[in-house]
């Protein structure tokens, strides 16, 4: 069996891609279907919730059978599930159907994740964190790509959200026709010969729990706040949805130099720069106005970019026995926090809406004010982090010392 190391990554980079664009269309066209099908926030809150919490269930339950059923398998159920629920939406008559096409998408985009990061981790073992910071940027490219194809088709005239939402055909069937020409490795767990019984203990090292429960914290901070950003923003901006496109932006640029950053900084302290600049930059959102929007977009695009990858990364580096599992539970537990915030969020909106005369603004402020505790307590957080591996350093060169 021959591996081929290049196509298989760019084979992964163009599957993330669909799951970016997936959430960049949801983002542009989420307004536009409530208004369509006369649904409220908390409405279109469960849909997109729906879209964290499917994608959390899959690819938690990946992280148990991609072992036995190996990588192809998993990413064959990634294209069935892609088409069913890009269909299933373009063709929705319902809240329901919605409801469900979004559900079966989530369900392809946690079986990415669930196959392709230990593909990449096992596929690059001497540099992970920035190999995984190369492949996520095709997260937030699909994002711009996505948002920006929304707005170039209501430019033109097609307003169409079936339209919109129906050009995720093209690369989905890319994606799928690649990956079923190419040879799959095994994780690097199986490769190192470590047993399923060494991969459960890992997960529970308490250096793993913390960092699970800080990506509880990233993943909100990052993904709530882009899907919304045009709901919550809309009142504040003409161009709302741009300013997720400036963010998702810097996030490709800066995953894209992962590599010369991570050299000069240790992945603990840019986690912590960036839990900085997020919260700054959310803080912008609720008290400026005009262009300032945009410089608040560039910030929080810069806080965001390094989290997602760099938090994967940190783990499979510092804690390699937890395998496939440890990648995967982390994002689990990364999207389905976003989808518990998300509906919680949906409510609360609509709760300040209502409180403050259909004041949607206020409404938008409210809840970019709830969200930005998250950031502040991660600050704190990865400050007790670069304190706990400075000291482990030290701990392991004294011993090597001896």
């Amino acid at each position: 069996m021959q591996i081929n190391r290049p196509q298989l990554f760019t084979a992964s980079c163009l599957a993330l891609m669909v799951t970016g664009l997936s959430f960049g269309i949801r983002a542009g066209t989420l307004d536009t279907m409530g208004a369509e099908f006369n649904l409220d926030k908390s409405q279109l809150a469960s849909i997109a919730s729906t879209a964290f919490t499917a994608f959390s269930a899959v690819i938690v339950l990946g992280a148990f059978i991609v072992d036995l059923i190996g990588m192809k398998r998993l990413l064959v159920f990634a294209f069935l599930f892609h088409l069913a629920g890009i269909a299933l939406t373009i063709f929705a008559t319902s809240f329901t159907q919605l409801y469900i096409g979004t559900l079966l998408v989530g369900f392809a985009n946690g079986t990415i994740e669930a196959a392709c990061n230990p593909l990449v981790a096992g596929l690059y073992t001497d540099n992970k964190t920035t190999k995984l910071n190369h492949f996520h940027l095709w997260f937030p490219s699909g994002i711009v790509i996505g948002t920006v194809v929304v707005f170039l088709l209501n430019k033109i005239g097609i307003t169409s959200w079936q339209v919109q939402v129906g050009t995720m055909l093209i690369p989905t069937a890319i994606y799928g026709f690649l990956f079923s020409k190419l040879d799959f490795p095994v994780t690097e767990r199986v490769a190192a010969g470590v047993s399923y019984g060494g991969m459960f203990r890992a997960v529970l090292n308490p250096l793993f729990i913390f960092m699970i429960i800080c990506m509880v914290g990233t993943a909100t901070t990052e993904l709530f706040t882009g899907q919304w950003i045009d709901v919550l923003l809309k009142n504040v901006s003409d161009n709302a949805l741009l300013l997720l496109t400036l963010e998702t932006g810097v996030m490709i640029i800066g995953r894209a130099f992962a590599k010369p950053i991570l050299k000069k900084v240790t992945p603990q302290l840019l986690l912590l720069v960036s839990a900085i600049l997020a919260t700054l930059g959310l803080f912008m959102f609720t008290t400026v106005t005009g262009p300032m929007l945009y410089l608040a977009a560039l910030i929080f695009g810069m806080g965001v970019c390094f989290f997602w990858p760099t938090m994967l990364g940190f783990v499979n580096t510092h804690i390699p026995e937890t395998g496939a599992l440890g990648l995967n539970l982390m994002g689990g537990a990364g999207m389905f926090s976003v989808g518990i915030f998300t509906l919680f969020m949906g409510d609360y909106y609509d709760k300040i809406e209502k409180s403050a005369g259909g004041d949607q603004l206020a409404a938008g402020h409210a809840v970019l004010n709830a969200t930005l505790i998250i950031p502040i307590i991660l600050i704190v957080a990865f400050t007790g982090l670069i304190f706990y591996m400075n000291g482990r350093s030290k701990k392991t060169a004294a011993a090597v010392q001896v």
